[in-house]
């Protein structure tokens, strides 16, 4: 593939509702969007999606941007490569971390193969690793914290994500918003069989919130995701042994070094794959390939994304092994109908399809005109 010229744009795409994280508040999801040409009329889209403020991670929207503008892109500009493989390995020389930055190219690589094979990316990634891909992957709902702090808010939230077919129901918690939230949660979905997980985002220490995290192990989650901050690797290891609940990890999955890690020390065993925050799907398949070995339990999480975006996450989620509920959600749970360029969509059965196209195929011209400003 040459790589005659490439875009970049922001988008920016309001949120129905503002979302509450332990660690900040979002009411527009602002991202950078990347748009790799080959000179032959294929095109790949791919995703920046880092937050504009460093509570989830290091990385910003600022930063990404400066990165893109100033090294990144002009390292791949009339370059020929193989594949998506070689971009990831072109962006990664010289560059410590920024994996938000180098995703939005690299999964731009993967489609624009994709879109010149005439292909979708779950199949073209399956393909790499010998596998079948899903044509259909389960959903699950991810609330955020009541802005009222209010149980009552979050038990209509969680009641009408039951209406909507969600197979699995995420609520935040943190020091202070988390024993009653989950025991009102629990009210709701009893007699259900829909099980419940919280997301805390790091927001507790080891053992200074020993009574809260005891108190929520008593809670018959289906799994604790990211109590801890994300470099306390051992902590994570430790807290999987001493907890009954399985221990999630999040922010702290990096890649594949941290994967190793967490294998080598008999760690935590469900992991949360976010493309974007491991750098892109070159990362993805090799942190696919060691929970294979260690027997980890996978799903696909996401920052949320836009539908754009979340091809990737949707690949990803379409491998086996990916076992949970992902985080793919309808594009109107966020933004309301008729808003986001690649429209996503649950059916009533809380499932979503996985497109056999590249993202050129799916995406609506006119919003993502509307939405996006072009940069350079």
């Amino acid at each position: 593939m040459h790589l005659s010229h490439i875009e970049l744009h922001e988008l920016s795409l309001p949120l129905a509702e503002p979302f509450i994280i332990s660690g900040g508040t979002m009411i527009v999801r602002r991202s950078l969007v990347v748009v790799l040409h080959d000179g032959e009329g294929h095109v790949g889209y791919g995703e920046s999606p880092p937050f504009e403020l460093p509570f989830y991670s290091e990385e910003t929207l600022g930063s990404a941007r400066l990165l893109l503008e100033q090294v990144l892109i002009p390292r791949l500009i009339g370059r020929d490569i193989d594949g998506p493989e070689d971009v990831d390995a072109i962006l990664r020389a010289g560059v410590r971390g920024n994996p938000f930055a180098r995703a939005a190219l690299e999964t731009a690589a993967w489609d624009l193969e994709a879109h010149r094979r005439g292909t979708g990316l779950a199949a073209l990634l399956a393909g790499r690793l010998g596998v079948a891909p899903a044509r259909r992957i389960v959903c699950g709902v991810a609330l955020g914290i009541p802005q009222d702090r209010s149980v009552g808010t979050l038990q209509r939230w969680i009641t009408q994500a039951l209406g909507r077919g969600y197979r699995r129901v995420k609520i935040k918690v943190a020091p202070e918003w988390d024993v009653d939230p989950v025991r009102a949660a629990r009210e709701v979905l009893r007699g259900t069989g829909i099980p419940l997980t919280v997301d805390a985002n790091g927001g507790y220490e080891w053992p200074l919130h020993e009574r809260s995290l005891r108190a929520l192990d008593e809670a018959e989650l289906l799994y604790f995701e990211q109590p801890l901050p994300p470099d306390d690797l051992v902590g994570h290891v430790t807290l999987s042994r001493v907890l009954r609940t399985p221990v999630c990890v999040d922010e702290t999955l990096h890649g594949a070094r941290w994967a190793r890690q967490l294998a080598e020390l008999e760690g935590p065993r469900v992991w949360n794959v976010k493309v974007h925050r491991m750098g892109g799907l070159t990362e993805v398949c090799r942190v696919f390939g060691i929970a294979r070995d260690y027997g980890a339990e996978l799903w696909a999480g996401t920052m949320p994304e836009s539908g754009l975006g979340s091809q990737a996450a949707l690949a990803a989620a379409a491998l086996p092994g990916f076992v949970y509920p992902s985080d793919l959600e309808p594009s109107t749970r966020w933004f309301g109908p008729g808003v986001d360029v690649i429209e996503l969509r649950m059916a009533a059965d809380g499932t979503m399809e996985v497109p056999g196209t590249s993202i050129a195929g799916l995406l609506d011209p006119d919003a993502f005109r509307r939405s996006t400003r072009r940069l350079d």
